[in-house]
C-alpha cells in the first residue's frame, strides 16, 4: 500500500505539471522536489492505519480536485490549487554542495564521467545543479536563459530604465522613468516595495564589490549613495544637470566614475564625495563607461562613435577604438580582464582584446540597435544583449574569444515589445532579469529538459506543408502609421526577425504578409500586441483628459 501510494503520489506530481506547463525553473527543486520529500516521508514514516487511510482519502479528493479542474476548460480553476511560478536555487545549491564530497577536484575533461548524467525528462529536474556545479566541466549551453518565468509590471507601471539584483540575489531592484524604486522578491516575483528615489528619470545604478553601498544616477545629473537597506546616504549634483547613464566602482571601492551628456568622464573619490578628475577628450555625449575589474583603466564609449580607454591616475588616453560607425551604447569589461565588449547603434557587438588592442569578433544578430550587454558571472565566454526592437539574444564566443561566430547561440525574437534598457544576470548565473520601455520586467531561467525554446529548430519530417508560402492580410485601422514606424524602421526590423515579406497597403489600411504560416502567425501576434498596447495607451489618455476636464 505504501509503494502504491508513492507511486501515485510522483504520477499525480508529473501529471499536474506538465498540464500547468511546468513553470519551475530548470535548476532544480520546485514542485518536483517537495513531492519527492513528500513521497519519502510517507514512506519512511510509522504504520498507523488512521493515518494511512486519511492520507489515502486525502489523495483521492486531491485527484477529483485536479480532474475536475483540468476536465473543463472554461471552468474557474480553484485558487487553493494554483501554485505560484518561482525559481527555487535552494534545493540545486544543496545539491550541489553534497555532491563536492563525492566529485573530483580536477578541472580536466574526464571529470566529467562524475558528472549525473540528465535525462530530457521533468523527473531529473530536481537533480539539475547550479552553473557554478559545472566549473570543472563547462556546459555554456546550461547558462541560454531562454524560459520567461514570470512578468512584472507595477499598478502605476513606467519604463524601466535600470535594475539590479540585491548582493544575495534574493530580491531585484528596479528604477523606473519617474524615479521610483521597486524591489520584487526574486524566487516568488511577488511585489514587495516602491519609492520615490529621485526628482528624474532613472539612468543607472550599481553595487559597490563589497556590497555595502549601492550608487543610482538620474537625466538631472544627480548622483545618489544608498545603504543595503534602501536608505539614502548621499546626494550630489554633478555634469552641469546633463543626465549620466552609467556609473562604475573602483577595484578597490574608494573611488567611483560616472559619464554624461556634457561629453565628459569624471572620478570621484568615495568617502569625500569629491570629484578628483575630469577626463575630455570624446567630441559627444558619453553613453557609457565601466571601470576594469582589476585595474585602474577606464573604458568609455561616446555619441561620437568611439571607444577610449584612459588612465584613471592621470587621466591620458590610453587607447581609442575606431571600430564602430555608430553611437556606442554599452561597454563591458569581462571578468578576466582582458577581454572588452562593446555594443553600438549600427546593430553590431565587437570583442576586442586589450594586450594586444585586436579586434576579436564582430557579432552581427540584432536588425536595430544594441541597448543592453551583460557577461555571464559563471562562464566567462557567455554573454547576453538586448536590442531596441525587444530581441534577446545568448552568445558564446569560445574559450579564446576568436571562435568564427555567424549568429547567436540562442535567440528569444520577441522577448520584449519594446527596447531592453538594461538586464541583469543572478549571481549564481541561473536567472536573468531584464527591464524595457514596454513597463514590463521579465525573469528567465534555463529551458526545463527536453524544451528547444530559443533554438533553431529543424524540420527532418521532410513536410513540404509547413515550408508552403502563404499570402494572409491583417486589418491595421487607424494605426498605420505605428506599424509602419518611422522611416519605415518597425515594418523593416520585423521582416528581418520573422523572415517575411510585408507590405502596408495604406488606402485599404491592411498589412499584406507573405511567407508560411508558421511565419504569418508569428507576425499577426506580434502585431496584435503592438496595437493592443497602443489602443489602451491612448484609451487611458483620453480618460486622464476627461478626468481633467471635469475637475
Amino acid at each position: 500500500n505504501r509503494q502504491r501510494t508513492l507511486i501515485r503520489i510522483i504520477e499525480n506530481d508529473m501529471t499536474s505539471y506538465n498540464r500547468n506547463g511546468g513553470g519551475y525553473d530548470a535548476a532544480g527543486g520546485g514542485d518536483g522536489a517537495a513531492y519527492f520529500n513528500k513521497a519519502m516521508q510517507n514512506q519512511y514514516q510509522p504504520s498507523n492505519p488512521n493515518t494511512h487511510n486519511r492520507r489515502r482519502r486525502e489523495d483521492d479528493h486531491d485527484d477529483q480536485n485536479q480532474q475536475q479542474d483540468f476536465g473543463d476548460d472554461h471552468q474557474q480553476p480553484n485558487r487553493g490549487n494554483l501554485k505560484r511560478k518561482c525559481i527555487d536555487y535552494h534545493n540545486p545549491a544543496v545539491i550541489d554542495l553534497s555532491s563536492r564530497l563525492y566529485r573530483k577536484t580536477t578541472r580536466s575533461f574526464y571529470s566529467r564521467v562524475d558528472a549525473p548524467y540528465l535525462q530530457p525528462h521533468s523527473s531529473y529536474i530536481r537533480m539539475m545543479g547550479l552553473p557554478i556545479s559545472e566549473v570543472s566541466f563547462p556546459n555554456p549551453s546550461a547558462a541560454y536563459c531562454t524560459q520567461m518565468a514570470h512578468v512584472t509590471r507595477a499598478k502605476n507601471s513606467n519604463p524601466v530604465m535600470c535594475l539590479s539584483w540585491t548582493p544575495g540575489g534574493r530580491r531585484l531592484l528596479t528604477g523606473n522613468q519617474e524615479g521610483e524604486f521597486t524591489l520584487w522578491d526574486g524566487v516568488n516575483f511577488s511585489f514587495e516595495l516602491i519609492m520615490s528615489a529621485h526628482d528624474a528619470s532613472f539612468r543607472c545604478m550599481t553595487w559597490s564589490h563589497n556590497n555595502n553601498y549601492l550608487l543610482t544616477s538620474d537625466s538631472s545629473g544627480n548622483i545618489k549613495y544608498w545603504s543595503p537597506s534602501i536608505a539614502p546616504v548621499q546626494s550630489i549634483d554633478s555634469h552641469d544637470g546633463n543626465p549620466i547613464h552609467s556609473l562604475s566602482f573602483s577595484p578597490s571601492d574608494t573611488k567611483f566614475v560616472s559619464c554624461g551628456d556634457d561629453a565628459t568622464v569624471r572620478v570621484w573619490d568615495w568617502a569625500s564625495h569629491k570629484e578628483e578628475r575630469v577626463l575630455t577628450g570624446h567630441g559627444w555625449d558619453v553613453k557609457c563607461v565601466q571601470w576594469h575589474p582589476r585595474s585602474s583603466v577606464i573604458a568609455s564609449g561616446s555619441k561620437d562613435n568611439l571607444v577610449k580607454l584612459w588612465d584613471a591616475r592621470d587621466g591620458s588616453v590610453l587607447s581609442t577604438l575606431y571600430g564602430h560607425k555608430n553611437t556606442v551604447t554599452k561597454v563591458a569589461w569581462n571578468d578576466n580582464g582582458n577581454w572588452l565588449l562593446t555594443g553600438s547603434r549600427d546593430q553590431l557587438i565587437k570583442l576586442y582584446d586589450i594586450r594586444n588592442m585586436k579586434e576579436l569578433a564582430s557579432l552581427k544578430g540584432h536588425h536595430k540597435e544594441v541597448t543592453s550587454i551583460a557577461w555571464h558571472p559563471i562562464h566567462e565566454s557567455v554573454f547576453a544583449s538586448g536590442g531596441m526592437d525587444g530581441t534577446l539574444l545568448y552568445w558564446n564566443v569560445g574559450p579564446k574569444g576568436n571562435d568564427d561566430i555567424e549568429e547567436p547561440t540562442a535567440r528569444v525574437p520577441f522577448a520584449h515589445d519594446m527596447a531592453i534598457w538594461d538586464m541583469k544576470w543572478h549571481p549564481a548565473g541561473h536567472a536573468l532579469a531584464t527591464g524595457s520601455n514596454d513597463r514590463q520586467t521579465k525573469f528567465w531561467c534555463r529551458n526545463r529538459l527536453g524544451s528547444t525554446a530559443g533554438l533553431d529548430e529543424e524540420d527532418d519530417d521532410g513536410d513540404e506543408e509547413s515550408n508552403e508560402i502563404h499570402v494572409d492580410e491583417m486589418e491595421l485601422g487607424n494605426h498605420v502609421g505605428i506599424v509602419i514606424g518611422r522611416r519605415g524602421a518597425t515594418i523593416i526590423s520585423m521582416q528581418r526577425a520573422t523572415g517575411t515579406k510585408m507590405h502596408v497597403d495604406q488606402v485599404r489600411r491592411v498589412l499584406e504578409i507573405e511567407g508560411t504560416q508558421k511565419q504569418i502567425d508569428v507576425v499577426k501576434k506580434r502585431v496584435g500586441a503592438l496595437l493592443e498596447r497602443v489602443s489602451s495607451d491612448s484609451e487611458q489618455r483620453q480618460r486622464d483628459a476627461a478626468a481633467g476636464i471635469a475637475s
